[in-house]
């Protein structure tokens, strides 16, 4: 076990131990009941999963109903949904692996059929610029006061239920990352205009996560944080602004940061002069304050060891989780060679990948590696399937 340094356990300044530095990060399966209760085929996929990986992270659950952001979503939005969220934490919690919660707002990437007739909402009524999209309304302040309230009261139905920790979803386009984005926030306010008057809603959020935790967790718990580095839209957000929103997130009450990228060692999206991985510049810029973890197209052992010597703290394998459960284990093992990279479709249901999950991943132009077929380009694409 000694050949890999991500096999070794990793102690937040909290006090939690984590087994190794190997994350299963969020990923969207569509596989909740309508009403946003967990269902069985939810709790078979979490339990094949868990056991070997230092930290697994949840699909994300909306805080609140107008937040939903697709069909077959995790809810946190009530404390009806305590008990069924508690089946969940103890199906990813198996042999030690610690269970994270993601939480969110899907803002304006959403619609007013998935909300049932609702419009959407956003930091300002800008649609997104996709096909399809519908205009948002713009959030009043008392509107935005009860969405951070929100994440609060989820965050302590996470902790009830059972969870290790919870992450702030603040990356992938959805609420938080509009209220920073300058294409998505218009306002004029206090939130919204300066790129400090954008972190605002973001640091408001962690501000009663953690508030929360401190009042009703009776252990250690895990607060996390994620965050995309930049956007292609004019204008958008950009690594000027990006690195100093994580040099403030680095100085917050938080116990990671997640970079949510399609490769884990992409350049600027934007600056084609940049030589640098956006990655080791983020790095840079925390400098040991927080730990990190790393994602986008890890898949091999050597994949997530180079994640280890550039001194991130973590990597995620999200795909790769689908088509390999025991991708640690047999690492652990010395079974490397057993590692399954291609799926046999007559192997889905064995892997807990149920047709709803199949269907969104091929919305998304996306494959598992099918054996036999040909095998789609690693595009990027992986940030809006959260891998």
């Amino acid at each position: 076990m000694g050949k890999y340094k991500f096999l070794e356990p990793y102690t937040f300044k909290n006090g939690v131990t984590v087994k190794n530095r190997i994350v299963i990060p969020p990923m969207t399966e569509q596989s909740s009941l309508e009403d946003g209760s967990v269902s069985r085929d939810e709790t078979y996929y979490a339990s094949l999963r868990s056991g070997g990986v230092g930290m697994f992270i949840s699909p994300v659950a909306y805080v609140i109903p107008n937040g939903k952001g697709f069909e077959g979503q995790l809810s946190a939005s009530d404390d009806k949904f305590i008990p069924s969220l508690a089946k969940m934490a103890s199906a990813m919690k198996g042999n030690g692996t610690k269970a994270i919660l993601q939480i969110f707002h899907a803002g304006r990437m959403s619609n007013s059929a998935i909300l049932r007739g609702t419009q959407t909402e956003s930091a300002s009524a800008v649609a997104a610029p996709r096909e399809g999209m519908e205009t948002p309304r713009e959030l009043t302040n008392d509107q935005i006061e009860e969405i951070i309230k929100a994440f609060g009261d989820a965050t302590r139905r996470v902790i009830l239920a059972g969870f290790d920790g919870v992450e702030i979803h603040g990356a992938n386009t959805y609420l938080i990352q509009q209220f920073f984005s300058p294409h998505s926030n218009r306002r004029t306010d206090k939130w919204g205009g300066s790129v400090e008057k954008r972190m605002r809603f973001g640091l408001e959020i962690i501000n009663i996560v953690k508030k929360t935790i401190d009042e009703y967790a009776k252990k250690p718990f895990i607060l996390g944080y994620r965050i995309s580095p930049e956007e292609i839209e004019e204008p958008g957000i950009r690594m000027e602004d990006t690195l100093q929103f994580i040099n403030k997130l680095a100085d917050q009450p938080l116990d990671y940061l997640h970079i949510s990228m399609g490769n884990a060692w992409r350049k600027s999206l934007n600056d084609k002069t940049e030589d640098r991985p956006t990655i080791l510049r983020i790095r840079d810029k925390v400098n040991g304050r927080l730990p990190l973890i790393s994602v986008g197209s890890i898949q091999t052992p050597a994949d997530a060891e180079k994640i280890m010597d550039a001194g991130i703290e973590f990597a995620a394998l999200g795909r790769e989780y689908l088509r390999e459960p025991r991708w640690i284990e047999k690492v652990q093992s010395g079974l490397e060679d057993t590692i399954r990279y291609s799926v046999n479709r007559t192997e889905l249901d064995d892997l807990g990948l149920n047709p709803a999950l199949m269907d969104f991943l091929g919305i998304l132009g996306l494959d598992l590696g099918f054996e036999g077929e040909n095998k789609k380009t690693e595009n990027g694409v992986d940030a809006v399937f959260k891998d």
